[in-house]
């Protein structure tokens, strides 16, 4: 049997990077977004490097076998990888040598510690020696030490001194980003706006921070380590879930360094000194970079009052159903109600929190949370909740990746403060976006449920797209329900009617679903199928797509991230069609819509189609049942397919290809047009009252 046509998914994850590459390149993006974007294509960056290609890196010692399992060789995948990276970081450093030309017409300029005029060099001193020199920690690179243990997500000065005819000392510091901003304001001169790394504040004062050593030359250069981030849970029986991972975390600060970046300009002898001192295997990928690493706190770089230079809040709108409720719980009673943010407000959720942490009727909150906000308002409406009587039951996934150290800390604050905290599943990642509020009316139970595609996390929620369904509806609720008798009695196999859930039935029924528009094209009728997703990688699932489009299933695919599928091919995908949109908001909610012969079926939820959210999570996808917010979100879905600005064309190239716009078409520009579309609505719900 031939197999599944597909891209490698490591190649359509650079791709999708690409995108992201592309707005911080791109001239109508406001200047300082621009850098907000390299800043962020660097964070994605090192996040491949510490899941994906740690991943590849293992399969190395089984080449031959992996190819024969997955269909790929991991030895091939990596050399593409690095003859696409080697292309995507001259345009990076292109970008960024733009970017600074452009700062520059506005009158801001990124300085290094060799171009400070007098006043601006005492100023920093002073900003060193008042903020800085407490943060500084050298270590000395003896011959006789081993070479210290390097924190993963941190940039390091390695540094050099001699004096002629001496010995020559070596030594590391960390630039203290987790304590300090990585970029210092410089005082303004005559409308002229002077920025410095936080590493030339370091560059400057190095000769004070060794004045007791005799040298004449002093040499710093930036390196930056990746290490594996894949957590090795311990099965010891005799440790808890929590003690198991507070293990693992511990083992992943000393994992095997992966990529190597330093300073091109690092001379060669000191390149060698370092790579032989640390011990590098040859798995460990050496890069030359640029003067700074960490591009990523360039997400922070700072405004400058320059507000034209971002782009323009916008106010949320408010939500007709929610504004001036006297009672959420009261208003899901009436009717479903559908949030899509950033476009509303997350308050509205915390909102039903705390109404719930104060209604004498509310005997128990449940939730589950995935990643949560670093003051999370959330956690502190079910401590409330607990003040006051409530029962409260959380699940916090401990296995959030890069985010299980603050899961560990805020599950530990929730059971201090007498939570019931659940911190994981024994072969199952909890990804769903539930909660569940119970209230006694009229001696029976009532379930009041929040099903969404986001985490409860309020930061987040300003800046992705995502959607929640607040409901009352008895038949969602009470099999919401189920799925936390599951955390507890995880040997019951929960049957659901209504809800899909991954692993349970969420396959089989979207399987069915395709089926149903397949027969329907088969008998002559209309058949499509329309999902707006992060990720689509499951092979099986894309085969089930190939074979609804050989039946003449019309399909569109809106695709933030990877796409293994490969769309507009004859024979077997000639009836689908994918776009990828990348915009100041980052699109993360999952829709999945079905004609069904014009009574089209819409449903939200926390799953993508790759394998791992299908078969390994507890995923929740739900149905909205309700008319009016069936429409609401169609007609999202149509405005983001009309996108011809933020829109790139997916196609077997991945060249990222933007839509052709034909003269006097009209610019959509679906974020924007969403924004307007939810405006209208309110503004139309309240004349209607």
């Amino acid at each position: 049997m031939p197999k599944t046509p597909i891209i490698n998914r490591e190649l359509s994850w650079l791709s999708f990077n690409e995108r992201v590459l592309q707005e911080a390149e791109c001239k109508n993006t406001p200047l300082l977004e621009r850098l907000k974007f390299l800043g962020i294509y660097s964070n994605n960056l090192d996040e491949f490097f510490r899941v994906r290609v740690a991943t590849i890196q293992r399969m190395l010692d089984f080449d031959k076998k992996a190819k024969q399992e997955l269909g790929f060789s991991p030895a091939k995948v990596l050399d593409a990888i690095q003859l696409k990276l080697k292309i995507l970081q001259k345009r990076y450093t292109v970008a960024y040598e733009n970017i600074l030309k452009d700062l520059a017409t506005e009158n801001i300029y990124i300085l290094n510690e060799t171009q400070l005029n007098k006043q601006q060099g005492a100023f920093v001193r002073k900003y060193f020696k008042e903020n800085v020199r407490l943060e500084i920690f050298p270590i000395m690179l003896d011959k006789a030490k081993e070479f210290p243990s390097l924190q993963d997500a941190s940039i390091y000065l390695a540094i050099r001194f001699s004096k002629k005819n001496k010995d020559i000392h070596y030594a590391l510091i960390e630039v203290p980003t987790g304590t300090l901003s990585r970029f210092l304001v410089l005082p303004t001169i005559s409308d002229k706006q002077y920025i410095l790394f936080l590493d030339d504040v370091i560059r400057f004062n190095l000769k004070s921070i060794f004045q007791i050593y005799d040298f004449d030359k002093i040499e710093a250069y930036t390196i930056k380590f990746t290490r594996d981030a894949e957590l090795d849970v311990d099965n010891d029986v005799s440790l808890t879930f929590m003690e198991s991972m507070e293990k693992s975390l511990k083992k992943r600060k000393h994992a095997d360094a992966l990529r190597f970046v330093y300073d091109a300009q690092m001379p060669k002898d000191f390149q060698q000194y370092l790579i032989k001192k640390m011990e590098l295997d040859n798995r460990a990928q050496l890069y030359a970079g640029a003067r700074y690493h960490n591009f990523k706190d360039f997400i922070k770089f700072p405004t400058l009052g320059r507000a034209y230079l971002l782009y323009p809040t916008q106010a949320h709108i408010s939500h007709p159903d929610l504004e001036k409720t006297r009672s959420i719980l009261g208003k899901m009673k009436q009717k479903d109600v559908l949030l899509y943010f950033p476009y509303h407000s997350f308050d509205y959720f915390l909102d039903l929190l705390r109404e719930a942490a104060i209604d004498p009727n509310v005997s128990h909150i449940r939730i589950t949370l995935y990643r949560v906000a670093s003051n999370s308002h959330v956690i502190k409406s079910l401590i409330t909740a607990l003040h006051n009587g409530k029962d409260v039951t959380v699940f916090i996934e401990l296995r959030a990746r890069f985010d299980e150290e603050a899961n560990l800390t805020w599950a530990n604050k929730l059971r201090e403060a007498g939570a019931r905290v659940i911190p994981g599943i024994t072969g199952l990642k909890v990804h769903s976006k539930l909660c569940l509020i119970t209230r006694r009316e009229r001696g029976h139970k009532i379930y009041y449920g929040c099903i969404g595609t986001g985490n409860l996390h309020e930061k987040t929620a300003r800046i992705y797209t995502d959607s929640m369904l607040f409901t009352c509806n008895q038949a969602l609720t009470k099999e919401a329900r189920q799925i936390f008798s599951f955390f507890d009695k995880n040997y019951s196999v929960p049957k659901f009617n209504h809800l899909l859930v991954a692993p349970f039935n969420l396959r089989a029924k979207l399987y069915s679903l395709i089926n149903r528009e397949i027969r329907n094209a088969k008998a002559g009728k209309p058949a499509e199928i329309f999902f707006k997703l992060n990720n689509l990688v499951d092979e099986d699932f894309i085969e089930r797509l190939y074979t609804a489009s050989k039946a003449g299933v019309k399909i569109r695919l809106i695709v933030r991230g990877i796409c293994s599928l490969i769309p507009q091919q004859p024979i077997y995908s000639e009836n689908i069609e994918v776009i990828s949109i990348v915009d100041k908001f980052l699109e993360h909610t999952r829709i999945f819509v079905f004609h069904n012969e014009g009574k089209q079926e819409v449903f939200i939820g926390s799953a993508d189609l790759m394998t791992r959210n299908l078969d390994y999570r507890i995923e929740v996808v739900v149905p909205i049942e309700t008319d009016k917010l069936k429409k609401q979100l169609l007609k999202i879905m149509e405005l983001q397919w009309s996108d011809n600005v933020k829109a790139r064309i997916y196609d077997t190239t991945q060249s990222n290809t933007f839509k052709t716009v034909m003269p006097q078409e009209k610019l959509i520009r679906s974020q924007n047009a969403i924004y307007d579309f939810w405006k209208e609505y309110n503004v139309g719900t309240k004349k209607k009252k």
